[in-house]
């Protein structure tokens, strides 16, 4: 499986956009990186919409980082998590949406917190992790291999949860080889591992000053209506 044309000409355009998100996707130091940390850590149990919280509902978990943590914004009702969560309510599906994003969070943060993220019941498992590790320029390979690990414990949980997997694009200038071989990460692992692939989680978001936040690094509450569009049309089959 390989990156489509199109959305290698739009991670042309948007290499810029990429590069800027690497302060605030690295970088866990300011007031708001550090308490949407602590929230993500104390209240992954609790992140889910009041009217979703029937035991018989099934778990959609989404593990990843500020991309999922809603960087940058209070309001939560405006994170695509939770206008997940709204949609699957108004379509009468019987989900609850857990939101377990950490800012900064990288592959191998990822390993050593998931285990600890399991324990609770889960039917649906969304991956958002790897670009810290890109923007970092940390080995193609175990960023790979820690992606892997945590497909692996998810299905060492449960081998009937469905894996959404979101991937992450390098921009050129890391490298031809770098880049190929980081974007060829999320699609191998999707076909090895039978996930269900989100081919480019920041689609029609990345370079659009509207549908960003006034630091030009994370999606507004517009931009995460895009997002979460990005998100549906892997998720919505799994239902």
């Amino acid at each position: 499986m390989s990156i489509s044309s199109t959305i290698y000409k739009q991670l042309i355009a948007s290499m810029t956009f990429v590069m800027l998100i690497s302060v605030a996707l690295t970088s866990c130091k300011d007031n708001s990186s550090k308490q949407n940390e602590v929230e993500s850590i104390s209240e992954i149990e609790t992140k889910t919409d009041d009217s979703s919280t029937n035991e018989d509902k099934k778990v959609i978990l989404c593990f990843g980082n500020s991309l999922t943590a809603g960087y940058g914004l209070d309001d939560e009702t405006t994170w695509w998590t939770h206008l997940l969560q709204e949609r699957i309510d108004s379509l009468d599906l019987q989900y609850s949406v857990v939101n377990a994003g950490l800012s900064g969070e990288t592959t191998s943060g990822g390993v050593q917190r998931i285990d600890w993220v399991l324990n609770q019941p889960v039917d649906v498992f969304i991956l958002e992790l790897g670009a810290n590790d890109m923007l970092r320029g940390l080995a193609v390979d175990n960023t790979k291999e820690n992606l892997e690990e945590i497909i692996l414990k998810v299905k060492e949980k449960n081998m009937d949860i469905k894996i959404i997997l979101a991937g992450m694009l390098a921009p050129p200038n890391m490298g031809k080889d770098y880049e190929n071989d980081y974007n060829n990460i999320f699609p191998a692992l999707a076909k090895k591992h039978d996930a269900t692939l989100i081919p480019f989680f920041l689609e029609s978001v990345a370079t659009i000053p509207d549908l960003n936040l006034p630091d030009g690094k994370h999606p507004n509450a517009e931009g995460q209506k895009i997002v979460l569009e990005n998100v549906w049309k892997a998720l919505e089959g799994n239902l």
